[in-house]
């Protein structure tokens, strides 16, 4: 533990004041421990790191890292992150969003950025609710949860992060949790080895704003709803009765190149030609 803890240091700017912002029981201090240690495995230089960060809890692992950061405007962070991507293309660019976010305010740039296909890796941090506004329901809470918006229950059908994600053209598609840490680990290094645009969902608990109101006791209940209900894809997949049953691993792995590549192979092209590519 002392050497994870040591390893983590590395990469956390000194002069940020710890503990973390996080609630007790939240799941995003696991979320940012895996960032860490997934860019440390991959060997990525701090300095080749971008994460720019949406408005929302999740949104504070921007002001935690020793890498580039920005902390962007609600939903406007993977418009921020394809700016960057297409003006410094040896980037590694990482976008971390909630699920308010990433599928409500900013839904529209998620489906087109995945539409592009732009080099960027976005991380949704799901907790099926607006945390940190105050715990309204988010395009992602789950129909009947009770919210301070849905008191009596939501009526709204959800969004699935990964059908979207698949839906709109993404390269890569991955779902994981905060308690499956270490499978989170490797399935966030492999979104961020790849090509284009790579989508990973984290599922995570949020006692504070969701579980409360939702039955739930305690947060230690919350992570064991993630253990009990999120089975590995090849599991789910041969399960006759899938009801109440998540799927987690990799949905979508394509190898086309990302926006930033194919603009930079028309540049060549024009200039080739003569022309103003150069």
């Amino acid at each position: 533990m002392a050497e994870v803890t040591q390893l983590i240091h590395q990469y956390l700017r000194h002069n940020k004041k710890f503990p973390l912002v996080f609630c007790p029981g939240c799941g995003i201090g696991i979320v940012l421990g895996s960032l860490v240690r997934s860019v440390h495995a991959l060997g990525i230089p701090k300095d080749d790191m971008a994460v720019v960060a949406g408005i929302g809890c999740s949104g504070r692992i921007a002001a935690y890292v020793d890498f580039n950061t920005v902390h962007a405007t609600h939903g406007r962070a993977l418009t921020l992150s394809t700016g960057i991507k297409m003006a410094s293309p040896h980037l590694r660019v990482l976008t971390v969003m909630g699920d308010g976010d990433a599928l409500s305010i900013g839904g529209n740039h998620l489906i087109h950025a995945a539409r592009r296909n732009i080099g960027v890796t976005a991380l949704v941090v799901n907790n099926f609710i607006y945390g940190m506004t105050g715990g309204q329901c988010s395009p992602t809470t789950p129909f009947g949860s009770y919210t301070h918006t849905s008191p009596q229950g939501q009526m709204e059908k959800s969004f699935d992060v990964v059908e979207m994600a698949r839906a709109a053209g993404a390269n890569g598609v991955y779902r994981g949790t905060v308690f499956h840490a270490k499978a989170l680990d490797g399935l966030l290094q492999r979104a961020m080895s790849r090509p284009g645009f790579n989508l990973v969902e984290v599922l995570t608990p949020c006692f504070t704003q969701y579980g409360r109101g939702n039955k739930f006791r305690s947060p230690v209940e919350m992570f064991q709803w993630l253990k009990d209900h999120v089975v590995p894809r090849e599991v789910y997949d041969k399960l006759d009765d899938k009801a109440g049953k998540i799927p987690m691993g990799i949905f979508v792995e394509n190898d086309e190149p990302g926006l930033e590549q194919r603009h930079a192979a028309m540049r060549q092209a024009l200039a080739d030609k003569g022309g103003a590519g150069s």
